[in-house]
């Protein structure tokens, strides 16, 4: 059994993001995950609009993962200046739709403001209060990106684990696998750091915050637990209940590099049966 955490698509071929590419259709997503001995996936929404062209509301998504009900798990998504732009937004009676209706979690959440500002914390606060998990993306800068802004350290993201202990929060993108090691720096945070792992704030954090989850999809995951393979088995056993298999399928000609990897840490057993069962799938459906 494999469980994609972090997939993405459109109904329709279309433009989706400045780059002039389109998510892969559901037809195209399906036969990716079939080439890729993938089960089942949760399938992202796209409701901000920081570096996109279209929007990929819940309901879009829903109609998707009606077409292939046993492969396909939708998600919610909000924007948190939606409704009246204030940090005194009600955003509950949505999320409390959503959530009857069979959205998983909220995701990707990636509006460009900082992690700690009002309107996220009034965001925050409410995801909590509903009880549905959020996948987040942490951005490098304020403007020219996408993504939660951050500093090096990550202190903006622990006050909001700290402030809604109950929030599942689920750690993607480059700024947030970086701080895997104590190396990362405002140049590097962005990147793919290459070397040795010296276990730096995000070890912290994930040992120290409960609420804190780690989706391994894209290249930032993948190169986080691969950079230093001895670092990096450690890391997965010791947070195997806490970790996620995941791909970020977006584009046909994708490149998933992390499906031969992970079955070769299953292979030569670098890691415990119990651990990358866990994350492979066993984690996803308790979740």
């Amino acid at each position: 059994m494999l469980i994609d955490i972090h997939v993405h698509t459109n109904k329709i071929r279309t433009v989706s993001r400045p780059n002039l590419q389109s998510y892969v259709t559901p037809e195209e997503l399906i036969r990716m995950m079939d080439d890729h001995g993938i089960d089942m996936a949760l399938v992202m929404c796209r409701a901000n609009p920081e570096c996109a062209y279209r929007m990929v509301p819940p309901e879009e998504v829903m109609e998707v993962c009606k077409r292939y009900p046993k492969r396909l798990i939708p998600t919610c998504n909000f924007d948190p200046r939606m409704v009246s732009n204030s940090p005194k937004s009600d955003f509950r009676p949505m999320l409390k739709y959503y959530k009857e209706a069979g959205h998983r979690s909220i995701g990707e959440y990636v509006p460009n403001l900082p992690f700690d500002d009002p309107l996220n914390m009034n965001a925050f606060a409410q995801m909590e209060e509903v009880g549905l998990p959020v996948t987040f993306h942490i951005g490098p800068t304020l403007g020219g990106c996408y993504g939660c802004y951050d500093d090096v350290g990550l202190p903006r993201l622990e006050k909001v684990l700290k402030a809604f202990p109950k929030l599942k929060m689920f750690g993607h993108s480059q700024p947030f696998w970086a701080e895997i090691s104590a190396d990362v720096t405002d140049k590097n945070r962005n990147t793919y750091p290459k070397g040795r792992v010296t276990p730096g704030r995000l070890v912290e954090l994930f040992r120290k915050y409960p609420n804190l989850y780690g989706d391994l999809s894209a290249g930032s995951g993948l190169n986080a637990i691969s950079r230093d393979p001895e670092f990096g088995y450690q890391f997965l056993e010791e947070f195997q209940d806490r970790l996620f298999f995941g791909t970020d399928i977006c584009y046909p000609t994708q490149k998933l590099d992390i499906v031969p990897y992970w079955r070769e840490l299953r292979e030569r057993e670098h890691i415990s049966p119990a651990a990358h069962e866990k994350i492979s799938w066993r984690n996803a459906i308790r979740e």
